[in-house]
């Protein structure tokens, strides 16, 4: 069954858990598609994990529609977000529909997701009024990491608390169709949990979410560059990879790689006939 923004609000309502998970290419998607994830995110990650940038600050809307579109080639029911990369929302309301609408019209995503809370619902309403769905995002938001000081959890106070279930109240009324917590207390979100009627999907936010999303390069243990302490290691493809890569490396240079059940073959009166 092809997911959808009403799969989403549907599942809030009858208390069904939703599972996303990211991709950026088309095989990736296509693997994970299959096993039924609800959502997949092509999220401004891609900057750390596929092309090595130290935060998620340089990621382009060129970036973000190359391998969105690869996604959504790949996905059949997991409804596709396309994240919306820094700058490519905050400088004008023209600016912030314009580049949503290429998510869906040119790499053919259903939704988009952008971070931030009260300060972008004017973003939101425009995008939503031009019949664009919105997923928002609060707590930890990346591309706000020079304002943090770094990936740090928030909410841990009061009156941050009480801004993050204010702010996830004011871009509900906004109109997104759900909203990602990251790094935030589990009390606190499962509390904002409750306080809204569209679905949470938490990323270090803790059980009381009605759903979760992880970074696939995390969770199967291939990007090792830093561990954050919400993911748990799933399965550990990383030294699986590195075990295979070095079974090739060895064999080629060994010479028993590629054997006789790997080449093609051909008549011998026809190489006699070359000469």
């Amino acid at each position: 069954m092809k997911n959808s923004v009403s799969t989403f609000i549907s599942a809030k309502k009858a208390g069904t858990k939703l599972t996303m998970l990211t991709a950026y290419d088309y095989s990736m998607a296509k693997i994970i598609d299959e096993c039924g994830v609800n959502g997949i995110l092509v999220g401004d990650s891609l900057g750390m994990v596929c092309l090595g940038y130290k935060d998620t600050l340089s990621v382009t809307m060129d970036d973000m529609l190359h391998h969105t579109k690869a996604v959504v080639r790949g996905t059949k029911n997991a409804l596709v977000v396309g994240d919306m990369p820094f700058m490519s929302y905050q400088s004008s309301l023209c600016d912030a529909v314009k580049n949503a609408g290429r998510f869906l019209q040119e790499a053919g995503a259903s939704a988009i997701k952008l971070e931030g809370g009260a300060v972008v619902c004017p973003q939101i309403k425009a995008i939503v009024a031009a019949q664009i769905p919105v997923m928002g995002h609060i707590g930890l938001t990346p591309q706000s990491v020079n304002m943090f000081g770094g990936f740090k959890v928030q909410g841990n106070n009061s009156i941050d608390a009480k801004k993050l279930i204010e702010d996830a109240k004011k871009i509900e009324d906004a109109g997104v169709f759900a909203i990602t917590l990251e790094c935030i207390p589990a009390k606190l979100a499962e509390l904002i949990s409750k306080e809204v009627t569209i679905p949470t999907i938490g990323i270090g936010a803790g059980g009381g979410c009605d759903g979760q999303i992880l970074v696939y390069q995390d969770m199967l243990n291939m990007f090792e560059d830093f561990k954050p302490k919400f993911v748990k290691r799933f399965a550990n493809v990383g030294d699986l990879m590195r075990s295979g890569f070095k079974s090739y490396i060895k064999e080629v240079t060994e010479g028993t790689f590629p054997s006789s059940e790997h080449c093609f073959k051909i008549n011998d009166e026809i190489l006699k006939s070359l000469y």
